[in-house]
């Protein structure tokens, strides 16, 4: 499997590391609800395209405390792999998860994770040292302790190896083509949700160039449309 071809829903997968509060609490290199947001986003995204996903927790009890419930919201059924290490990779529920999906050609690895110098790196690395395979880093779904630690862990992966991404670009990369209709609408409402300026950028074409009806509350608040 070369880098050079693109992320398609037969061949990734997702994990989510440790997107637990005590992590999130130290994160300084963005924005936290932007991080949350980005995040929630991904997991949608995934689960839209039915994209096979690992969820890893660490020290929840005595440490980390509960995953994020907007990401559990998204994925009820999905088990939550506790372990001690901060490297995902040295846990065996982590690499059966993750083997089960390369055995079905999925060895493109998208990953969000906190934090990124940390839990981000140590997986990337180890994972790409025992195995062939890719590790896509989505930097907007991450985060580090410091802005500098962010970047750098970045810098230090892609000399590795691994490919930076954000995780709007993986939603369009999964989606490729407008017309494919089966999963047209569901991405464009995620879009509408999650993607800020492209997101209101997808109202006001609907409303204004394309005419469609705008949604109204209860109270009379005009809303942006449903695509149809």
């Amino acid at each position: 499997m070369s880098k050079l071809e693109v992320l398609t829903p037969q061949n990734s997968q997702l994990i989510f590391i440790d997107h637990q509060p005590q992590m999130a609490f130290g994160v300084q290199s963005i924005d936290r609800q932007a991080l949350k947001n980005n995040t929630v986003g991904l997991a949608k995204a995934a689960r839209i395209f039915d994209i096979p996903t690992t969820i890893t927790t660490v020290e929840t009890e005595s440490f980390s405390g509960h995953t994020y419930p907007e990401l559990l919201d998204v994925f009820p059924e999905t088990p939550l792999l506790e372990r001690t290490s901060m490297n995902s990779w040295d846990d065996q529920k982590v690499r059966d998860a993750l083997a089960k999906g390369a055995a079905e050609g999925r060895k493109k690895i998208v990953v969000s994770g906190l934090w990124t110098e940390v839990c981000n790196l140590t997986f990337a690395l180890s994972a790409m040292n025992d195995t062939d395979y890719e590790i896509y880093m989505v930097a907007d779904a991450s985060g580090g302790t410091t802005a500098e630690a962010h970047k750098y862990a970045m810098d230090r992966m892609v000399q590795a190896g691994v490919v930076p991404v954000t995780w709007q670009q993986v939603l369009l990369e999964w989606q490729r083509d407008w017309a494919r209709k089966d999963t047209y609408d569901a991405t464009i409402a995620l879009v509408q949700e999650h993607s800020g300026a492209y997101g209101m950028g997808v109202d006001y074409a609907y409303t204004m160039v394309h005419k469609a009806p705008s949604r109204t509350t209860h109270d009379g608040e005009t809303l942006a449309p449903v695509p149809a």
